[in-house]
């Protein structure tokens, strides 16, 4: 709703459809080509658990609610210490880099339409850090600045989806070869999909 407000329903129904079409496209991209082989060794056993057979779903119909509390603390206690100082350390880069980076920056090296303004923007867009919410400020000030449509999209959508506190996350329940495969879809997709917003809006 507040990038239908920004920038109208046209974009907005680009925006989310893209936005599906990669999760879908990607994700059977990754099942072809067996990813999960690729998680870390603790998340691979929880995988083949969960789908070993001889397990049953109704199984665990016969497990009393206070063990059920019990395995939810362990559980949360467990993901917590994994995971805890990576947190701190992604989004405390991300916020970090993100001052870094003025706006004007944008303007004058990302607002000509140049083709290799949107692989740029995206790359640029990766060390940020940005929800989906917090963002649209950010894509408002771009535009307004005079930064390519097309090209505002691919960072944005870089910043929100592909930013480096996301990946450093990731990385406790992925491989560094998981990762570039997901680095990489992330990379074209968000790329192709500001070349072809900004030949559309050009033409």
């Amino acid at each position: 709703m507040l990038l239908f407000s920004l920038v109208g329903w046209e974009i907005t129904l680009i925006y989310v459809l893209t936005g599906m079409l990669i999760g879908v496209f990607g994700g059977m991209f990754l099942d072809l080509v067996r990813a999960e082989r690729l998680l870390q060794p603790f998340a691979l056993k929880a995988y083949q658990t969960a789908g070993a057979p001889g397990v049953e779903p109704g199984d665990g119909s016969r497990i009393s609610l206070k063990e059920r509390h019990e395995f939810a603390k362990m559980e949360l206690l467990g993901i917590l210490g994994r995971v805890w100082k990576w947190v701190f350390i992604g989004v405390g880069l991300g916020a970090a880099l993100h001052g870094f980076v003025p706006e004007a920056w944008f303007e004058s090296n990302l607002g000509s339409g140049q083709w290799w303004s949107v692989p740029l923007a995206v790359l640029v867009g990766i060390p940020l850090y940005s929800n989906s919410t917090g963002i649209i400020p950010v894509m408002e000030s771009l535009i307004m600045k005079g930064l390519p449509l097309g090209t505002t999209l691919a960072f944005c959508m870089s910043t929100v989806a592909a930013s480096f506190p996301e990946f450093i996350l990731l990385k406790q329940v992925m491989t560094w070869k998981l990762l570039a495969i997901i680095f990489a879809i992330l990379l074209m997709s968000f790329t192709i999909i500001g070349w072809v917003v900004n030949i559309v809006y050009v033409i």
